[in-house]
């Protein structure tokens, strides 16, 4: 695409947004409040995450925790159990830690500045200046990905939005567009303007207020703009979950490491460069479990199940392996294994796809 100049800011934008936020905003329960924690709590579930799909987990969340110092208090087992589904499992870590943050570094009451605010775990820019115009009024302008698309529609800036450096173009143009007066709707109006106007795919040009002054309208360039160069294609990884059950138990252990899923529950696990799971390889690994498996159920196929995450696709199949006795404690130990009554499974934080399995074979 050939570079074009941008055209400067003009004060017609902030103020066509603010008069176009109240006819048509969503009615979202964060939007009723000005307790930091809430919105706090709102913005970490909703990174990554649609609304439609993060309200649930926003009331569960309240729910279980009204304030701040509930969720310090809460363990991480039980944080990470009701996050189950959102993905990004980091952020529900962050979560717990932040609170605890507050709590123990700021005596239970949220910074009210962006500046402190930045120093909290988990905290960037983006929620920074979300939580301090929306709680404290400051006039800080956020950005995520429904503001960029805007402003480089409508101002004509076809910067790279995933290179790193297009973040100060943007955000300068943002903070000067910002209104004095009420930074918080404006805020507000200019995310939900590209949530529910300005979408990707079909924009409502027709009935948009800034139509007139819209470079990207003006020019046919709609469709073009934001300019964003393509991610790198996802690798595909191949799980072969080991589902090794005996009696009422089946046999799970929690994940370590900086792998994905941190601190989840899953099967025994054999990661393997394709598709196939090689007979052999599994024969050895059962003989180092110690594990004597009841023949007539090995030959069983595999339920396959494909997850996508951000940067990588997981194509697990699922080997369910009936014991003829209960794995040895040293067996156990080595793998980091435990053993479950299904009554218990449901209690355990798990990966969705591992959710997924357990449902569609009635074990939980």
């Amino acid at each position: 695409m050939a570079k074009i100049s941008p055209q400067p800011a003009q004060p017609f934008f902030a103020q066509a947004l603010l008069d176009w936020y109240p006819r048509h905003r969503r009615d979202l329960p964060w939007r009723h409040t000005q307790d930091p924690y809430a919105i706090w709590l709102s913005e970490i579930i909703l990174q990554q995450t649609r609304v439609q799909q993060g309200l649930p987990y926003y009331e569960r969340f309240l729910a279980a925790y009204p304030t701040v110092q509930d969720l310090a208090a809460a363990p991480e087992q039980e944080v990470l159990r009701l996050w189950q589904g959102l993905g990004y499992y980091s952020r529900a870590r962050n979560l717990r830690h932040t609170a605890q943050q507050v709590v123990n570094e700021y005596g239970g009451q949220f910074p009210n500045t962006y500046a402190e605010l930045l120093k909290l775990r988990g905290v960037g820019p983006y929620t920074a200046a979300a939580i301090a115009s929306f709680a404290f009024g400051e006039r800080v302008a956020v950005l995520d990905g429904n503001v960029y698309r805007v402003l480089s529609r409508v101002f004509g800036i076809t910067t790279d939005i995933a290179q790193p450096a297009a973040r100060k173009e943007f955000q300068q143009l943002a903070d000067q567009l910002i209104s004095h007066e009420n930074p918080a709707d404006y805020n507000q109006a200019s995310m939900e303007f590209g949530a529910i106007q300005c979408t990707p795919v079909n924009p409502d040009c027709l009935f948009c207020p800034v139509r007139e002054q819209c470079f990207a309208f003006q020019h046919g360039m709609v469709h073009q703009l934001p300019v964003k160069s393509k991610a790198k294609a996802a690798r595909t990884r191949y799980f072969h979950y080991l589902v090794l059950r005996h009696g009422e138990q089946v046999y799970l252990r929690q994940r370590s490491g900086k792998d994905i899923w941190h601190s989840l529950y899953d099967f025994h696990l054999l990661e393997t460069p394709a598709a196939e799971l090689p007979a052999q390889a599994l024969l050895t690994e059962l003989a180092q479990l110690g594990a004597e498996v009841i023949t007539d159920q090995v030959s069983e196929p595999a339920v396959l199940m494909r997850h996508a995450l951000s940067h990588q696709k997981v194509e697990a199949r699922f080997h369910e392996l009936w014991l003829a006795a209960p794995l040895s404690t040293s067996a156990l130990q080595r793998a980091g294994l435990a053993a479950y009554a299904a009554t218990q499974l449901d209690g355990l934080p798990k990966p969705v796809i591992i959710t997924n399995y357990l449902e569609q074979k009635a074990i939980i």
